[in-house]
């Protein structure tokens, strides 16, 4: 099968087997199986369920790490696809699929680039090519990436979100902030006999929302989204809140930490001591599909390599068409940066803004070109 052939096949495979977040167990094993038949020198599944093939060349080297995740979000109302979000359809040049754009395209092409890098040097360069497969990104970035870095010990990580083909040196971090407030219950015609917390709520969030975000001259602003807020109980049938939960949004910077995103927060709370009130950051566990569990606080740190840092350098050269800029949303590589301290860029196929919506495609164009950038890629960086 010849090379592009073998890319569409294989993006088409993967959009098929559908893999929501908990649930990548089928597509998992298939991408096992394929980097198996394509010559990988170890395939295997670890412990969250991820899928880690490696290439290994007959000189001491750097590891190289590209990484893309095969957890999908969920199809709302599959009737208002044209073409069935887990088909995989091939129509006018673009592939069809959830997932396609975000991101088994990417993924596909790299698969198919370490297959390919491996045939045409009989491997012989320096160093080892590692691809991976994660798993919960889209609800935990960076999180099931932890136990790939301890297996792979990766020099250099090229994460493969959508970026148009530029390169990406950098991107804010997210984190979930809960504030919460507390009151007295009582029967709602007598209210003066409790206390609203609600109306607790509505005191402060004019002041909190009206905080001034931090600035970053390349990545922009720390804005902070409220997204979320409830009372309890719910619903409030004659009886007067006794608790009321906000969540946030909150976009991170480089260098801000658990600690110093509350701080304004907590700022707005001193200066109102009448009302109870608390603020963290969100926690959750969550459900592998190989059953083991994953526990881990909301927040994802945002990274940034200078321009001149070596890598970037090297990606310039290997990918001279290829504009530099960040990206603006949150991904593994807040792990892999901004936690491991791994150098890392992001160089992927398709548009971000494809990723999630209706109708999601990538086109075979991209595909192609993401295939070719990859493997200029592992040239520059392993021959």
């Amino acid at each position: 099968m010849q090379t592009n052939e073998q890319l569409i096949t294989l993006c088409q495979e993967l959009i098929k087997r559908p893999s929501l977040s908990g649930s990548e167990g089928d597509v998992a094993s298939y991408i096992q199986q394929t980097m198996q038949k394509l010559g990988f020198d170890e395939v295997s599944i670890d412990a969250h369920g991820s899928v880690i093939g490696s290439i290994h060349g007959k000189a001491e080297g750097p590891a190289i790490l590209m990484d893309g995740h095969i957890d999908t979000v969920g199809v709302e109302n599959p009737q208002l696809w044209t073409y069935g979000p887990f088909e995989g359809r091939l129509v006018d040049g673009r592939i069809y699929g959830r997932g396609s754009s975000d991101m088994k395209g990417a993924l596909s092409a790299m698969i198919v680039s370490a297959a390919t890098f491996k045939k045409r040097t009989g491997g012989n360069f320096h160093g080892s090519i590692h691809v991976s497969g994660t798993v919960f990104e889209e609800c935990f970035e960076g999180v099931s990436s932890r136990l790939v870095t301890e297996r792979i010990k990766p020099d250099i990580v090229i994460v493969g979100e959508a970026s148009s083909l530029s390169i990406k040196r950098g991107q804010r971090g997210r984190a979930e902030m809960v504030l919460q407030t507390f009151g007295k219950s009582c029967h709602s015609s007598n209210p003066q006999e409790g206390v609203n917390a609600v109306g607790a709520m509505l005191t402060l969030l004019p002041e909190i929302l009206a905080l001034e975000p931090p600035h970053h001259s390349v990545l922009g602003d720390g804005i902070l989204v409220l997204t979320d807020i409830i009372s309890s109980p719910y619903p409030g049938l004659s009886v007067v809140p006794e608790s009321c939960k906000v969540t946030f949004d909150r976009r991170l910077l480089p260098g801000e930490t658990e600690a110093s995103i509350l701080v304004p927060i907590q700022q707005v709370l001193d200066k109102h001591p009448a009302i109870e009130a608390s603020v963290s950051v969100a926690e959750d566990s969550l459900c592998c599909y190989t059953g083991i569990g994953m526990s881990a606080k909301r927040f994802f740190p945002a990274w940034l390599l200078d321009e001149d840092h070596p890598l970037v350098q090297t990606a310039k050269k290997a990918l001279p068409s290829s504009t530099l800029s960040h990206y603006s949303f949150c991904t593994n590589a807040s792990h892999f940066c901004a936690e491991a301290g791994i150098p890392t860029i992001g160089y992927g196929p398709s548009d971000e803004k494809l990723a999630h919506t209706v109708d999601e495609y990538i086109s075979v164009e991209q595909l192609s070109l993401a295939l070719g950038g990859y493997l200029s890629l592992l040239d520059h960086l392993l021959l």
